[in-house]
């Protein structure tokens, strides 16, 4: 498969996303102009690291770079502050530079959190994202979101802070388990039913080539993927108006994880992601925003990918508790909660200031 570029055009910030692939093998050649000593900290998941370290490693050592390697353990409670604080530590002993670059190595995870260190560690550093995973290709690498989780949620502590690079090499994909890409699929999907009609009818056709090989229609779906959010980014980067409607099953989504205690193997972020969409469609037709049949299209789809698109009979899921998480969102405003919901297929919108009694009624509903 090529390797092809995409940018994200944020005037003097800009930067390119290459994705294809191989990319990996190639690093350095796209890395090394940003150094200006060769120097640099990887800060790498475990996970991606095993598998795919060497080729990272081999190819900045080659051109004589000295590497400072952090890893980190896979999964949710890596976004924490102790994460957060062990990472600076290491960072500032290592003799970090304002000029120097970080390298985040990993799922969006590891992104977040490398975002977030890089952001703030000698008032900010320049980084790069190497996503492993389909769901950090597609999404949490593009835009500059860095956060880690606090006790009232997920995401509430961070900044915007652009990376200097995105490396997105698609043969990693071949490492991951089913769950892991249908993960990311869902961020692809949700594209479609945001902005771009014609996109979820693709995605729709194609779902088992896109979930089942690591081919052409994968590579397809990931680079128009990330074109969709690169153009979002750079209209709203601040998330003050459009970027916001790429939070669709979001604030359902969180408060499923919530629920499970940010429990990966009970409910990947993706997964949650899915069913919150489910959700988001169902409460659009609940309010009259969406027609039935839309509503019905978009349930039948998510259903039939293999996520759990409903949460009903799972004693895990108490609607006072979830409306409580959901209240949190950074989406809402004067105390009011906001929800990005449907039209119909491809016409997201932000509805403001939900009516709580009715959204506490539905969830009940979704849990009875």
């Amino acid at each position: 498969m090529s390797i092809n570029k995409i940018n994200v055009d944020l005037a003097e910030r800009q930067y390119d996303i290459f994705v294809g692939g191989g990319v990996l093998s190639g690093a350095s050649d796209k890395i090394l102009p940003l150094l200006k000593r060769k120097r640099i900290a990887i800060i790498a998941d475990e996970n991606a690291y095993k598998f795919h370290g060497d080729k990272l490693i081999s190819s900045l050592e080659s051109q004589g770079v000295e590497i400072k390697t952090i890893i980190t353990k896979s999964g949710e409670g890596t976004k924490s502050f102790s994460s957060f604080e062990n990472v600076i530590e290491e960072l500032l002993e290592f003799g970090i530079e304002r000029s120097d670059i970080i390298i985040a190595f990993g799922g969006g995870v590891v992104g977040d959190l490398t975002g977030f260190v890089a952001g703030v560690v000698n008032r900010g550093v320049d980084f790069v994202q190497i996503p492993t995973t389909l769901l950090s290709q597609v999404d949490s690498s593009v835009g500059g979101k860095t956060a880690i989780n606090a006790r009232a949620g997920k995401n509430l502590v961070g900044i915007f802070w652009q990376p200097k690079l995105v490396l997105a090499d698609t043969s990693v994909l071949d490492t991951l388990d089913r769950r892991d890409i249908m993960a990311g699929f869902a961020e692809i999907f949700k594209i479609g039913l945001i902005l771009y009609p014609q996109f979820f009818d693709y995605v729709e056709e194609n779902a088992a080539k896109i979930l089942d090989e690591n081919g052409q229609a994968r590579q397809y779906a990931i680079e128009k993927s990330i074109e969709a959010k690169a153009k979002v980014v750079a209209e709203d980067e601040r998330e003050a108006g459009v970027r916001a409607l790429l939070n669709l099953g979001h604030t359902f989504g969180h408060a499923i994880e919530a629920a499970v205690n940010y429990d990966e193997t009970k409910w990947r972020h993706g997964e949650a992601v899915a069913c919150g969409i489910a959700m988001a469609a169902r409460y659009s037709k609940r309010i009259g925003a969406l027609a039935a049949d839309k509503c019905e299209r978009i349930e039948n789809f998510i259903r039939d990918c293999g996520y759990r698109y409903l949460i009903k009979g799972d004693k895990t899921f108490d609607a006072n508790a979830m409306l409580k998480v959901m209240s949190h969102d950074k989406k809402n405003s004067g105390g009011k909660i906001n929800l990005v919901l449907l039209k119909d297929i491809g016409n997201a919108y932000v509805h403001k200031n939900a009516d709580v009694a009715d959204l506490l009624e539905f969830l009940k509903e979704e849990c009875s």
